[in-house]
């Protein structure tokens, strides 16, 4: 039997007209589509004929754990069939990507990668903040937030983050960012440093909450915010009123302006 094809496609960081032209052609012309939870319903629309396996996964909420994902894939791509693994954002930042990436080779099945927008640099756009800009911000960093890697001391060396990099982008971080927060302090970030939390991005959802390194914590906490949330943490955050151009709602209104 003719042995298929995986492609582990970014379908960008939530606006559906942001996915690639060949992510979009590859979807077209899939057998199976196996998607995850922020991938934007009018994408799957894309595969009309395709068999959609839903493999989301929220904080300690996982539809499929990652070794039966991996395993799906490995499966239908042995029956001949064309599968796509649709991923939020890009497949190779926090996506886990490169570990099916892996399984799929060391089973012999034929894969591409076709890198998707990720939202550590789509969103902060969408919400009028240039990661760098000349005379603000010359670095950037991205990490992950999780609470998990958080509390193992080798995920994330916040302490050298905190003055490595001029703009620090934190994903899936609401959850963590008191303790965020505290390290980058204490290892040397000004208090004072702005920072904006973005949730929903790039879509008609998007918001935005915005304050200071040393309060934002409590307005998150205030406004109930929850996940999916960027966090952009940077002197680019005070660019946002003049180069905010994609309609939302900016939170902070409602809970006190920055100080």
């Amino acid at each position: 039997m003719r042995v298929g094809t995986v492609a582990l496609v970014g379908a960008g960081p939530g606006d559906p007209g942001l996915i690639t032209v060949r992510g979009l052609d590859l979807l077209r012309r899939a057998d199976v589509v196996v998607y995850d939870r922020l991938v934007h319903p009018r994408l799957l629309d894309e595969a009309p004929r395709a068999r959609r396996v839903f493999a989301g996964k929220a904080a300690g909420r996982h539809a499929l754990p990652q070794e039966r994902i991996t395993a799906l894939l490995v499966t239908h791509a042995r029956r001949g069939r064309r599968v796509v693994r649709l991923k939020g954002g890009d497949p190779f930042v926090f996506g886990r990507g490169g570990e099916e990436a892996l399984a799929l080779a060391r089973a012999g099945v034929p894969f591409e990668v076709v890198p998707g927008v990720t939202a550590a640099v789509a969103v902060p756009a969408y919400a009028g903040i240039p990661l760098t800009h000349r005379g603000v911000a010359a670095s950037f960093a991205v990490v992950t937030g999780q609470e998990e890697a958080c509390k193992r001391e080798a995920s994330v060396d916040w302490a050298r983050l905190a003055r490595a990099a001029d703009t620090l982008v934190v994903l899936m971080g609401v959850g963590a960012l008191p303790r965020i927060a505290r390290e980058l302090i204490a290892h040397g970030r000004p208090p004072a440093t702005p920072v904006a939390l973005v949730r929903w991005g790039t879509t008609d959802l998007q918001e935005t909450l915005v304050g200071r390194l040393d309060d934002i914590a409590g307005r998150a906490a205030r406004a109930r915010l929850e996940p999916p949330v960027v966090a952009v943490i940077g002197d680019v955050v005070a660019l946002r009123p003049h180069l905010q151009w994609f309609p939302e709602q900016t939170l902070h209104a409602s809970i006190g302006a920055v100080r």
